[in-house]
């Protein structure tokens, strides 16, 4: 749980990381790689982000993403160099893409049982990109808050779970169960030199979007194709709301405060 003065951690699964099914980040250093909101920095470019992220990886994640040997040995490079693979996930996320959150209301009682549930299991890494990826955890925690509120979809994303599936699951859920205080903000991606990110499809939004795909199978199953585009016009698009209040980074950390 989280004591005075801190701020909330990001929980999610990663890949090939230390073995572990799932890790806690503090918020300030997921989004920007920094340990307070007074460091982090308006403006970056990639060899920015890349030091704040090798130098908080040094200082706080040694143990779980352990510098990569180099080929010319320890001696000659004490240092070694900062390890490929999922580890740059694990913090600065908000210099690489804008972040929309969907914030629902939860108790301290049910945040204490979630956290006794959480801890009191295996945290051993069972990855897999069809059933247990990252939006597959996602679905889980907030099916342990809100029971049915995310499912996966069996059409539109052929039955995989995907982060638009999740936030329009929850959405969905917020809208039948006005009760709940549901609220959703944007974190926008820092200003700079670092290309900008692009809105995330689902599945089959994915093929029909995509020329790459979608004219092949025109040419050769125009009936197969003709039903994936009109299946995704009726249940696959979702976009977040455009009214979603806008988090900069001044403003950091009055609202990480409320994802205690």
């Amino acid at each position: 749980m989280c004591r005075a003065g801190e701020q909330g951690v990001v929980l999610s699964r990663y890949h090939k990381l230390a073995g572990y099914d799932w890790l806690a980040v503090p918020v300030v250093a997921y989004l920007y790689a920094v340990d307070r909101v007074d460091e982090i920095p308006l403006v970056a470019d990639a060899r920015l982000r890349d030091e704040l992220r090798d130098r908080y990886r040094r200082e706080h994640l040694e143990a779980i993403a352990p510098d990569e040997a180099t080929e010319y040995g320890a001696a000659e490079s004490p240092k070694g160099r900062s390890p490929k693979g999922d580890c740059v996930q694990l913090v600065g996320e908000a210099y690489d893409r804008k972040i929309y959150g969907f914030q629902m209301e939860t108790t301290r009682e049910e945040d204490k049982r979630f956290v006794a549930a959480y801890n009191d299991q295996r945290n051993v890494s069972h990855f897999n990109l069809f059933f247990r990826n990252c939006a597959d955890f996602s679905r889980g925690v907030l099916n342990f808050y809100f029971p049915k509120s995310v499912h996966r979809a069996w059409v539109v994303d052929m039955g995989m779970t995907t982060p638009k599936q999740v936030a329009k699951s929850l959405t969905k859920y917020a809208r039948r169960h006005p009760e709940v205080r549901f609220t959703v903000w944007e974190i926008p991606e820092v200003a700079g030199e670092i290309p900008r990110s692009h809105g995330v499809d689902g599945v089959m939004e994915s093929l029909v979007k995509s020329k790459k795909y979608v004219v092949p199978l025109g040419v050769f199953y125009p009936e197969f194709t003709a039903a994936l585009g009109v299946t995704y016009l009726v249940g696959g698009r979702f976009s977040p709301p455009k009214d979603a209040r806008v988090v900069r980074v001044p403003g950091v950390a009055g609202v990480v405060a409320g994802l205690e």
